[in-house]
């Protein structure tokens, strides 16, 4: 019976198709290590690194606390990234991480914007 199952000494191999999944699922790059072993970095579908691991992953790791941030190295430097713990009966097993395309848009230009086209439409009412 196919299954998958994650524990801290999850390999990359162990690991890809959730990271797939997710990948497809919200169309964005997609990193997951486990705590003692290099995991996958997944961009458009496939993986494109199956020895995997950057700094944010790695504090993650020891940390086992959430962190969004901009990576001064790895594959993702100065890209946003969010990085979550995968926390398991309180021992934090693996680490999953995403870009960050929230950190990527100018909020206030946006929530500007769309102030002025409200009120324009409102104006032609």
């Amino acid at each position: 019976m196919p299954k998958i199952k994650i524990t801290d000494d999850a390999r990359a191999e162990d690991l890809a198709p959730l990271a797939l999944t997710l990948n497809e699922l919200i169309h964005l790059p997609v990193t997951l290590r486990s705590q003692e072993a290099p995991g996958v970095r997944v961009e458009d579908g496939r993986v494109v690194d199956s020895n995997y691991t950057g700094p944010v992953l790695e504090e993650v790791l020891k940390t086992g606390r959430p962190m969004r941030t901009v990576p001064s190295s790895g594959a993702y430097v100065g890209v946003p990234v969010s990085v979550a713990p995968l926390v398991v009966e309180g021992h934090t097993i693996a680490a999953i991480g995403v870009v960050d395309v929230i950190g990527t848009v100018d909020l206030p230009e946006i929530f500007g914007a769309y102030t002025r086209v409200v009120k324009q439409v409102s104006e032609h009412r």
